[in-house]
């Protein structure tokens, strides 16, 4: 789900006497891409008071000097400039036109000024890019576009970043996944500022769900292969190269590491520190990924599927499963095909709530089954982990992308309260 900003009303500041509230700068750059760059200035810029929509005064701002040239070759010429965000009580940068290319220090300067003076800070799809260049997102849990969220895990390892979110609210910091979930972010501004009606009556102008969430069976969460564009040129990509052809093999980190040459307290900091991810838990994400792929694709059972993708038993796949994706195996599998139906119209039998009643008693049976054995290292084994892949008490180590978020913020003092939403379960 949707992470917001009822849990921490403490990460509010106080806005700047000559900061407005319903003032919104959106930044823009050269070469970013036009959809998203148009989604603020769609939400926040037109007066549809008519429809009982509060109005915002929209500021678009350049952020580097102009003209701006965006995909297709189109020109823009921003009205005002970095000196108009000084009036902004929300700042919304669209989206950034290279996560390669470090942003103009001009432009990060004006969002930390910004923040440091109460302003609300946006950051859509790869716009969060800009947020954690200039320090705004340290300490903090956020989102982008899945293919993006391992290098900007590994670039900024501060950052908690959780590719499964359409949006993160922390606060006064605010970050959205990619392309149409900036929509769902902006949507959840005006709710925010303006209450459920004021969302609801501009969804209806905009012909968009009033609010749609990560758990949605509509909106698949998204699981991906993708590393960081620089593991191409590292030794270590053979070994990745290797594990994911053997998926369906039952092997553990330690094996990637004898395949890497090298101890596995090197290769786990060797692989974190290129991927932004710990090997265990790149490695059981990427078994989930292959067993979402064959739910969707094949007639195997769940237990069959289980042994396709290298777990050592159904009930570690199911775990694993309902954590990263949010449904059983089964419930995932009725939904995909109920949103796909082969022959007309989607089958009832296939609903996600009868899939999930049909499991039950066979997770109640496995449950009855692995007694007392749950916290044994058989247990463990079960769960294709070993003693060395867990941590104090048996804990396995922290979910993907460092998605959990810490007591006490890096460097922000007091220490504040888990957002609704934020996964704080162990993987394991």
């Amino acid at each position: 789900m949707s992470q917001d900003s009822a849990a921490v009303p403490d990460a509010a500041r106080k806005l700047a006497a000559r900061r407005r509230r319903e003032i919104v700068a959106v930044l823009l750059f050269s070469g970013g891409p036009i959809f998203e760059s148009s989604i603020p200035l769609s939400v926040f810029g037109i007066d549809r008071q008519d429809a009982g929509v509060p109005r915002y005064r929209l500021l678009v701002c350049a952020g580097e000097d102009a003209p701006l040239r965006t995909t297709g070759g189109l020109e823009l010429s921003a009205p005002y400039g970095l000196e108009a965000i000084s009036r902004a009580g929300t700042v919304v940068v669209p989206a950034w036109r290279s996560i390669t290319q470090a942003p103009p220090p001009a432009a990060l300067d004006a969002l930390r000024r910004a923040h440091e003076e109460g302003a609300r800070i946006v950051g859509l799809c790869t716009g969060a890019f800009v947020l954690a260049a200039a320090g705004l997102l340290d300490g903090r849990p956020a989102t982008t576009h899945w293919m993006y969220a391992p290098t900007l895990a590994k670039r900024y390892p501060s950052v908690h970043v959780d590719p499964r979110e359409l949006f993160v609210d922390d606060g006064d910091v605010l970050t959205s996944a990619g392309t149409a979930a900036g929509i769902d972010l902006c949507l959840h501004i005006v709710r925010t500022d303006h209450g459920a009606d004021a969302a609801n009556a501009l969804a209806r102008r905009l012909v968009v769900p009033p609010r749609r969430t990560a758990s949605d069976m509509g909106h698949q969460r998204y699981l991906d292969r993708s590393l960081p564009e620089e593991i191409g040129a590292d030794p270590l990509a053979e070994v990745v190269a290797w594990a994911l052809e053997h998926l369906h093999e039952q092997f553990d980190v330690e094996t990637l590491a004898a395949r890497a040459y090298m101890s596995r307290r090197t290769f786990d900091r060797r692989f974190r520190s290129l991927t932004g991810s710990a090997p265990l838990q790149w490695l059981i994400t990427q078994r989930v990924l292959q067993a979402q792929r064959l739910l969707e694709t094949s007639d195997y059972s769940v237990d069959e599927v289980a042994g396709r993708c290298g777990f050592r038993s159904p009930v570690a796949l199911r775990g694993h499963f309902r954590r990263q994706l949010g449904a059983s195996p089964a419930a995932y599998r009725a939904a995909y095909r109920a949103r796909r139906p082969q022959n007309g119209a989607p089958d009832p039998a296939l609903r996600p709530e009868r899939a999930e009643r049909a499991e039950r008693p066979e997770r109640e049976r496995a449950a009855l089954g692995a007694g007392a054995e749950r916290f044994s290292a058989a247990a463990l084994a079960g769960h294709g982990l070993t003693s060395a892949e867990t941590g104090e008490a048996g804990k396995p180590q922290s979910d993907v992308y460092a998605s959990r978020m810490p007591e006490t913020a890096v460097g922000r003092g007091a220490a504040r309260p888990v957002l609704p939403g934020q996964r704080d379960r162990p993987v394991g």
